[in-house]
């Protein structure tokens, strides 16, 4: 069975920032599933104006941090301001950093791993216009394609894509070999 990873996204996500680490992780053989707040379609922002809809799948009510291997939250401006105050995500993050897995949030969407509490003492990088909150949040904020620490892994903007897939995919690659091995 692939391992799956959830996307949480709702209408104002950056388009390519959803679509394309979306398709680097199915060409790579992992399946994928996008969870939003209401069921049907949520609308992309392409650069300066709405773009296309994606298919939801679930909504964030719906979803079980068990039976996923990995959190990919795509950016946007208004895609992470509006998540980032549905209590459902927050959990919902929350639990995937609790259990060890993947979480990887590119441009704006590290407003939610702050929302989230967990950026304190972690070296993080976004868009530039979030450093300062970062920093606010207790993260070691770098200027770099990707960053991780532990479980999470950030990139800045739409030009990191390739890196940030890169490391979401290496992540879930990684097999975990049993202590008594």
């Amino acid at each position: 069975m692939p391992k799956r990873v959830l996307i949480i996204a709702t209408d104002g996500f950056e388009q390519s920032e959803l679509e394309k680490p979306k398709a680097n992780l199915e060409a790579a053989g992992f399946e994928t599933v996008v969870a939003s707040l209401e069921d049907g379609e949520i609308k992309g922002w392409d650069q300066k104006d709405w773009g296309r809809a994606v298919k939801v799948d679930m909504t964030v009510e719906e979803v079980s941090e068990g039976d996923y291997d990995a959190l990919l939250l795509p950016g946007g401006q208004m895609n992470p301001d509006i998540l980032r105050m549905n209590d459902t995500v927050i959990d919902l993050i929350e639990d995937f950093n609790d259990a060890g897995k993947p979480i990887a949030a590119i441009c704006h969407a590290p407003w939610l791993l702050i929302e989230a509490d967990i950026v304190d003492g972690k070296t993080v990088t976004s868009w530039p216009s979030l450093r300062t909150d970062l920093e606010n949040a207790g993260g070691n904020v770098v200027d770099q394609e990707v960053a991780i620490d532990g479980n999470l892994i950030t990139s800045r903007n739409p030009d990191d894509i390739p890196a940030f897939s890169e490391a979401l995919i290496a992540a879930l690659q990684q097999e975990k070999v049993p202590e008594d091995a």
